[in-house]
């Protein structure tokens, strides 16, 4: 099977490559690149006007598969995906029962070749049910196919756990991602600490809920040399904290989510659920340190956190309420919107946080559009401009940006060669 793509501007950083170009797909992978390339007979996508991008990657999402279909599927979590632009997605293990054997690994694989329409890799639990206690079986789930290990939605609180599992998880090679809170700071906390919670009346998360598990797992990784990515960056003192890291050489990488900078706390006035997040918003800013920490380089990668939750939990007061929302139909055009349309960074860089550098992290060998690779491919159209609708693919429609006017679409995915959307 072939298909050529012609006239698109390609931005492939993986390759250094900023330019207009055809590429020639062929058996699923990409066979030529040129700046004209003709062939009779053959499929052909006209991408003028458009960007094409290697495959985007997620490395941060919830298909609520096993266990909450009501909220999302592996088949539907997919296809908001491709939807999004999205051809390869990360997903964590909190499901129920969570991700912490072998056969909860072969569940996820299974059932995503067979349901699925992106690439899905799983992600094992650090301890046995996410209870704090034990380590799962991180060898063995390795081998089955996972790409790192996470207790992700909650912290492992006892430190000399969290070390062992950095020195265990870097026998094979895979990264810690480290969901960084201290549950006795945070606890019962429903929004960020501040002039806002106490206005509304909520119990409040101190930044330093955060900032303390950052320090606390760098200062692991730094002893035991395991590779520590650190999940949904918020605050300001954490930027600064990774970014002195680095400088040290210390293993460490992370990610933030448009959320933290496209919202502030100022968005939970009216007590609306769908600002309900963990870790919740912060300040402005807060929010100025994270873009900063993005045009640095201090951050790597930019994730979604994609946390689908039924109308029902989400219909009741604040305090009740459940963490998250949806996130995979949005990213890319809020990252176009508020990061590049601002001038805070290049398309480039954008791309590089959402191909090549989550690639790297998780050792495989995707975003790049080099020849021989897989033809994973993003074709966005960046003047595309329209207002966010409930109208989403997820089965869940619990997002804050509804209502809001973006720009910068996905209007092409092609996975394995082969058009999604």
């Amino acid at each position: 099977m072939k298909l050529l793509i012609k006239n698109g501007r390609v931005i492939d950083p993986a390759n250094k490559t900023d330019e207009k170009l055809d590429i020639l797909i062929e058996n699923g992978r990409i066979a030529k690149k040129s700046a004209s390339i003709s062939a009779r007979d053959i499929n052909t996508i006209d991408a003028s006007e458009l960007i094409v991008t290697p495959g985007l990657i997620d490395m941060h999402t919830h298909l609520r598969e096993p266990g909450r279909e009501d909220k999302e599927t592996i088949s539907s979590g997919t296809r908001a995906a491709a939807k999004g632009g999205f051809t390869t997605i990360i997903c964590m293990p909190n499901t129920m029962p969570p991700i912490d054997s072998i056969s909860g690994v072969k569940f996820i694989l299974v059932t995503a070749s067979q349901e699925g329409v992106v690439n899905v890799l799983p992600v094992g639990c650090i301890t046995k049910g996410r209870e704090g206690k034990e380590l799962a079986e991180i060898g063995k789930m390795k081998n089955a196919g996972i790409v790192g290990v996470s207790d992700d939605g909650t912290p492992v609180m006892n430190a000399q756990l969290m070390r062992h599992a950095l020195e265990y998880a870097s026998m094979f090679n895979l990264p810690v991602f480290a969901h960084c809170e201290d549950l006795n700071l945070s606890a019962d906390g429903v929004m960020n600490e501040g002039l806002v919670s106490t206005q509304l009346g909520l119990k409040g998360i101190p930044i330093q809920a955060e900032e303390v598990m950052v320090s606390r797992d760098i200062a692991l990784a730094e002893l035991t040399g395991g590779r520590l990515h650190i999940q949904h960056v918020t605050t300001a003192g954490a930027v600064d904290i990774i970014r002195q890291a680095k400088k040290e050489k210390i293993k460490v990488t992370c990610e933030t989510c448009p959320q933290y900078f496209s919202l502030s706390e100022e968005a939970v006035r009216g007590y609306n659920t769908n600002a309900k997040i963990n870790p919740p918003l912060r300040t402005e800013e807060d929010i100025k340190a994270i873009k900063e920490g993005l045009a640095d380089g201090t951050i790597d990668c930019i994730a979604s956190d994609h946390a689908p939750h039924t109308d029902v939990e989400k219909d009741q007061e604040f305090d009740a309420a459940p963490f998250g929302i949806i996130g995979l139909e949005t990213m890319l055009p809020l990252v176009i919107t508020n990061l590049v349309g601002q001038k805070v960074i290049t398309l480039s860089q954008a791309v590089t946080m959402m191909s090549i550098n989550p690639a790297k992290i998780l050792g495989i060998e995707k975003g790049t559009l080099s020849i021989g690779a897989d033809a994973d491919i993003t074709i966005i159209n960046p003047k595309l401009e329209k207002e966010i609708t409930s109208d989403f693919v997820s089965l869940s429609k619990n997002s804050p940006f509804i209502g809001m006017k973006l720009k910068g679409f996905a209007v092409i995915t092609i996975v394995g060669g082969v058009v999604i959307k």
